[in-house]
Protein backbone atom coordinates (compact mmCIF):
# COMPACT_ATOMS: atom_id res chain seq x y z
CA UNK A 1 0.00 0.00 0.00
CA UNK A 2 2.73 2.61 1.04
CA UNK A 3 3.99 1.95 -2.32
CA UNK A 4 0.95 2.44 -4.24
CA UNK A 5 0.70 5.92 -2.36
CA UNK A 6 4.31 6.95 -3.30
CA UNK A 7 3.80 6.21 -6.51
CA UNK A 8 0.74 8.33 -6.45
CA UNK A 9 2.72 11.02 -5.27
CA UNK A 10 5.15 10.98 -7.68
CA UNK A 11 2.90 10.74 -10.59
CA UNK A 12 0.72 14.15 -9.29
CA UNK A 13 4.41 16.03 -8.76
CA UNK A 14 5.34 14.98 -11.97
CA UNK A 15 2.63 16.37 -13.68
CA UNK A 16 2.06 19.52 -11.96
CA UNK A 17 5.33 21.17 -13.98
CA UNK A 18 3.09 20.80 -17.09
CA UNK A 19 -0.58 20.00 -16.45
CA UNK A 20 -2.92 21.46 -14.12
CA UNK A 21 -4.45 19.05 -11.41
CA UNK A 22 -7.68 18.95 -9.92
CA UNK A 23 -8.40 17.16 -6.40
CA UNK A 24 -11.67 16.86 -5.60
CA UNK A 25 -14.00 14.62 -3.02
CA UNK A 26 -15.71 12.12 -4.42
CA UNK A 27 -17.52 8.68 -3.08
CA UNK A 28 -15.53 9.40 0.10
CA UNK A 29 -12.69 8.77 -2.03
CA UNK A 30 -9.80 10.99 -3.94
CA UNK A 31 -10.52 11.78 -7.10
CA UNK A 32 -7.20 13.37 -8.70
CA UNK A 33 -7.41 14.40 -12.62
CA UNK A 34 -3.90 14.70 -14.29
CA UNK A 35 -4.76 16.03 -18.42
CA UNK A 36 -6.81 13.35 -19.49
CA UNK A 37 -6.05 10.31 -16.86
CA UNK A 38 -8.48 10.67 -14.16
CA UNK A 39 -6.79 8.38 -10.61
CA UNK A 40 -9.57 7.41 -8.21
CA UNK A 41 -8.65 6.09 -4.49
CA UNK A 42 -11.48 4.64 -2.81
CA UNK A 43 -12.16 3.90 0.69
CA UNK A 44 -11.42 5.87 3.96
CA UNK A 45 -8.06 3.51 4.55
CA UNK A 46 -9.84 2.26 7.57
CA UNK A 47 -9.76 -1.56 6.09
CA UNK A 48 -7.47 -2.97 3.20
CA UNK A 49 -10.36 -3.55 0.93
CA UNK A 50 -11.05 0.41 0.97
CA UNK A 51 -7.33 0.49 -0.33
CA UNK A 52 -8.18 0.70 -3.97
CA UNK A 53 -6.93 2.69 -6.82
CA UNK A 54 -8.56 3.16 -10.45
CA UNK A 55 -6.91 4.76 -13.42
CA UNK A 56 -8.89 5.48 -16.13
CA UNK A 57 -8.65 7.97 -19.37
CA UNK A 58 -10.81 10.85 -20.81
CA UNK A 59 -10.87 10.75 -24.42
CA UNK A 60 -12.65 14.02 -26.69
CA UNK A 61 -15.54 13.50 -27.92
CA UNK A 62 -14.95 13.96 -32.39
CA UNK A 63 -16.59 17.11 -33.50
CA UNK A 64 -19.53 16.77 -35.30
CA UNK A 65 -19.49 16.94 -39.23
CA UNK A 66 -22.93 19.13 -38.77
CA UNK A 67 -23.57 21.61 -36.13
CA UNK A 68 -26.49 23.73 -35.57
CA UNK A 69 -27.21 27.04 -34.37
CA UNK A 70 -30.38 28.12 -33.03
CA UNK A 71 -31.98 31.63 -33.01
CA UNK A 72 -28.98 34.16 -33.85
CA UNK A 73 -29.35 37.75 -33.69
CA UNK A 74 -27.40 40.61 -34.88
CA UNK A 75 -27.51 44.57 -33.87
CA UNK A 76 -25.62 46.93 -35.83
CA UNK A 77 -26.39 50.27 -37.31
CA UNK A 78 -27.32 50.80 -41.57
CA UNK A 79 -25.50 53.24 -44.25
CA UNK A 80 -25.66 53.95 -47.41
CA UNK A 81 -23.10 54.23 -50.16
CA UNK A 82 -24.36 57.10 -52.49
CA UNK A 83 -22.98 56.89 -56.13
CA UNK A 84 -26.20 59.00 -57.43
CA UNK A 85 -25.60 61.69 -60.02
CA UNK A 86 -27.91 64.00 -59.10
CA UNK A 87 -28.37 66.02 -62.32
CA UNK A 88 -29.37 63.15 -64.35
CA UNK A 89 -32.80 63.19 -65.97
CA UNK A 90 -33.39 59.33 -63.82
CA UNK A 91 -32.81 61.14 -60.50
CA UNK A 92 -34.45 64.61 -61.14
CA UNK A 93 -37.82 62.32 -62.02
CA UNK A 94 -37.27 60.22 -59.08
CA UNK A 95 -35.94 63.08 -56.75
CA UNK A 96 -36.96 66.28 -57.84
CA UNK A 97 -34.57 68.98 -56.71
CA UNK A 98 -32.86 66.75 -54.01
CA UNK A 99 -29.24 65.92 -53.83
CA UNK A 100 -27.03 64.50 -51.35
CA UNK A 101 -27.52 65.47 -48.32
CA UNK A 102 -31.05 65.33 -48.33
CA UNK A 103 -30.56 61.61 -47.93
CA UNK A 104 -28.11 61.52 -45.07
CA UNK A 105 -29.18 59.11 -42.38
CA UNK A 106 -28.98 59.50 -38.42
CA UNK A 107 -26.11 56.99 -37.50
CA UNK A 108 -27.11 56.37 -33.79
CA UNK A 109 -30.89 55.57 -35.27
CA UNK A 110 -30.45 53.74 -38.44
CA UNK A 111 -30.81 50.30 -36.94
CA UNK A 112 -30.07 46.94 -38.57
CA UNK A 113 -31.64 44.34 -36.75
CA UNK A 114 -31.13 40.74 -38.32
CA UNK A 115 -32.68 37.27 -36.49
CA UNK A 116 -31.77 33.97 -37.68
CA UNK A 117 -33.57 31.36 -37.35
CA UNK A 118 -30.77 28.90 -37.52
CA UNK A 119 -27.35 28.62 -39.18
CA UNK A 120 -25.75 25.35 -39.74
CA UNK A 121 -21.70 24.50 -40.04
CA UNK A 122 -20.84 21.19 -42.36
CA UNK A 123 -17.35 20.08 -41.85
CA UNK A 124 -15.76 20.22 -45.44
CA UNK A 125 -11.59 19.69 -44.67
CA UNK A 126 -10.58 18.64 -40.74
CA UNK A 127 -13.60 20.51 -39.16
CA UNK A 128 -11.13 23.76 -40.17
CA UNK A 129 -12.98 24.67 -43.57
CA UNK A 130 -16.19 24.45 -43.21
CA UNK A 131 -19.68 25.76 -45.18
CA UNK A 132 -22.11 27.74 -43.50
CA UNK A 133 -25.38 28.34 -44.51
CA UNK A 134 -28.76 29.55 -42.94
CA UNK A 135 -31.88 31.42 -42.93
CA UNK A 136 -33.37 34.44 -41.14
CA UNK A 137 -34.97 37.95 -41.42
CA UNK A 138 -33.05 41.37 -41.93
CA UNK A 139 -34.83 44.66 -40.78
CA UNK A 140 -32.92 47.14 -41.92
CA UNK A 141 -34.09 50.76 -40.52
CA UNK A 142 -32.70 54.02 -42.28
CA UNK A 143 -33.46 57.32 -40.17
CA UNK A 144 -33.53 60.53 -42.57
CA UNK A 145 -32.13 63.89 -41.14
CA UNK A 146 -34.00 66.09 -43.53
CA UNK A 147 -38.20 65.92 -44.22
CA UNK A 148 -38.07 64.07 -47.06
CA UNK A 149 -41.17 61.75 -47.87
CA UNK A 150 -41.76 58.58 -50.59
CA UNK A 151 -45.25 59.41 -52.67
CA UNK A 152 -47.30 57.08 -54.51
CA UNK A 153 -48.19 56.57 -58.49
CA UNK A 154 -45.57 57.58 -59.66
CA UNK A 155 -43.05 57.09 -57.45
CA UNK A 156 -41.03 60.03 -56.29
CA UNK A 157 -38.94 61.43 -53.16
CA UNK A 158 -39.85 65.28 -52.13
CA UNK A 159 -38.41 67.54 -49.65
CA UNK A 160 -41.17 68.93 -47.58
CA UNK A 161 -40.51 72.64 -46.75
CA UNK A 162 -40.33 73.39 -43.03
CA UNK A 163 -43.05 75.90 -43.48
CA UNK A 164 -45.83 73.06 -44.02
CA UNK A 165 -44.88 70.64 -40.96
CA UNK A 166 -41.79 69.53 -39.44
CA UNK A 167 -40.74 66.01 -38.95
CA UNK A 168 -39.51 64.54 -35.60
CA UNK A 169 -39.05 60.86 -37.08
CA UNK A 170 -38.52 59.97 -40.05
CA UNK A 171 -37.56 56.31 -41.21
CA UNK A 172 -37.54 53.86 -44.30
CA UNK A 173 -37.44 50.28 -43.20
CA UNK A 174 -36.95 47.65 -45.71
CA UNK A 175 -37.10 43.96 -44.89
CA UNK A 176 -35.82 40.83 -46.20
CA UNK A 177 -36.17 37.18 -45.66
CA UNK A 178 -32.38 36.03 -46.62
CA UNK A 179 -30.60 32.93 -47.20
CA UNK A 180 -26.92 33.49 -46.65
CA UNK A 181 -23.75 30.97 -47.79
CA UNK A 182 -20.33 31.25 -46.37
CA UNK A 183 -16.94 29.30 -46.67
CA UNK A 184 -15.63 29.24 -42.81
CA UNK A 185 -12.39 29.39 -41.66
CA UNK A 186 -12.32 28.08 -37.60
CA UNK A 187 -8.83 28.15 -36.28
CA UNK A 188 -9.78 26.15 -33.43
CA UNK A 189 -12.11 23.24 -34.11
CA UNK A 190 -11.97 21.80 -30.79
CA UNK A 191 -13.85 24.33 -29.11
CA UNK A 192 -18.00 24.53 -29.12
CA UNK A 193 -17.78 28.23 -27.60
CA UNK A 194 -15.65 31.19 -28.10
CA UNK A 195 -13.17 30.01 -31.05
CA UNK A 196 -11.33 32.00 -33.33
CA UNK A 197 -12.28 31.96 -37.10
CA UNK A 198 -13.47 34.14 -40.29
CA UNK A 199 -16.44 33.17 -42.57
CA UNK A 200 -17.33 35.27 -46.02
CA UNK A 201 -19.07 35.00 -48.93
CA UNK A 202 -22.94 35.86 -49.90
CA UNK A 203 -26.27 36.13 -49.06
CA UNK A 204 -30.06 36.42 -51.31
CA UNK A 205 -32.84 38.44 -50.06
CA UNK A 206 -36.05 38.79 -50.29
CA UNK A 207 -38.46 42.07 -50.23
CA UNK A 208 -40.88 41.25 -48.20
CA UNK A 209 -42.38 44.13 -46.36
CA UNK A 210 -41.06 47.96 -47.15
CA UNK A 211 -42.91 51.30 -45.50
CA UNK A 212 -42.23 54.86 -44.45
CA UNK A 213 -43.25 55.91 -41.16
CA UNK A 214 -43.17 59.42 -39.72
CA UNK A 215 -44.12 61.48 -36.40
CA UNK A 216 -45.00 64.99 -38.12
CA UNK A 217 -46.01 68.71 -36.17
CA UNK A 218 -49.65 68.44 -38.00
CA UNK A 219 -50.48 64.75 -39.06
CA UNK A 220 -48.68 62.90 -35.76
CA UNK A 221 -47.29 59.31 -36.55
CA UNK A 222 -48.18 58.01 -40.53
CA UNK A 223 -47.24 54.64 -41.54
CA UNK A 224 -47.01 54.63 -45.60
CA UNK A 225 -46.68 50.78 -46.81
CA UNK A 226 -45.59 50.66 -50.30
CA UNK A 227 -42.51 48.84 -52.68
CA UNK A 228 -41.00 52.75 -52.89
CA UNK A 229 -39.12 51.18 -56.28
CA UNK A 230 -37.06 49.14 -54.09
CA UNK A 231 -35.32 46.10 -55.80
CA UNK A 232 -37.52 43.09 -54.66
CA UNK A 233 -34.51 40.81 -55.02
CA UNK A 234 -31.35 41.76 -52.66
CA UNK A 235 -27.81 40.44 -53.62
CA UNK A 236 -25.12 41.00 -51.12
CA UNK A 237 -21.51 40.03 -49.58
CA UNK A 238 -21.38 38.85 -46.61
CA UNK A 239 -18.88 38.09 -43.72
CA UNK A 240 -18.43 37.21 -39.82
CA UNK A 241 -14.97 37.42 -37.65
CA UNK A 242 -15.25 35.47 -34.80
CA UNK A 243 -12.43 36.69 -32.06
CA UNK A 244 -13.70 34.22 -28.82
CA UNK A 245 -16.45 35.67 -27.28
CA UNK A 246 -16.58 38.77 -29.24
CA UNK A 247 -18.05 38.30 -32.85
CA UNK A 248 -18.79 40.07 -35.59
CA UNK A 249 -20.84 40.74 -38.94
CA UNK A 250 -20.97 42.79 -41.82
CA UNK A 251 -22.91 42.74 -44.86
CA UNK A 252 -22.72 45.26 -48.14
CA UNK A 253 -25.09 44.90 -51.19
CA UNK A 254 -24.04 44.14 -54.95
CA UNK A 255 -26.34 47.00 -56.55
CA UNK A 256 -28.28 50.25 -55.60
CA UNK A 257 -31.46 49.09 -52.95
CA UNK A 258 -33.61 50.96 -55.88
CA UNK A 259 -34.51 49.92 -59.32
CA UNK A 260 -34.23 53.32 -60.84
CA UNK A 261 -33.22 57.25 -60.00
CA UNK A 262 -30.87 56.36 -56.95
CA UNK A 263 -28.06 54.44 -57.19
CA UNK A 264 -27.62 53.59 -52.71
CA UNK A 265 -25.71 50.91 -52.00
CA UNK A 266 -26.74 49.72 -48.60
CA UNK A 267 -24.20 48.30 -45.99
CA UNK A 268 -23.85 47.53 -42.37
CA UNK A 269 -21.82 46.15 -39.64
CA UNK A 270 -22.89 44.88 -35.89
CA UNK A 271 -22.24 42.51 -33.18
CA UNK A 272 -23.80 39.13 -33.42
CA UNK A 273 -25.01 37.16 -30.71
CA UNK A 274 -24.56 33.78 -31.49
CA UNK A 275 -22.85 30.35 -29.70
CA UNK A 276 -20.30 30.16 -32.68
Amino acid sequence: MKRILTLLAGICLTASTFAQTDSVKKDNGDTIRVGSMIIIKRGDGNTKDDNQVQITRRYKSKPKNITTNWWIVDLGVNQINDKTNYASSAAQAFAPGLNEESFDLRNGKSINVNIWFFMQRLNVISHVVNLKYGMGLELNNYRYRAPIKYNENPTQVVLIPSSQYTFSKNKLAADYLTVPLMLNFNFTPGKKNNGFGFSAGVSAGFLYSSRQKTITSDQGKQKFKDDFDLRPWKLSYVGELQLGPIKLYGSMATQSMFRKGLDHTPYNIGLRLSNW
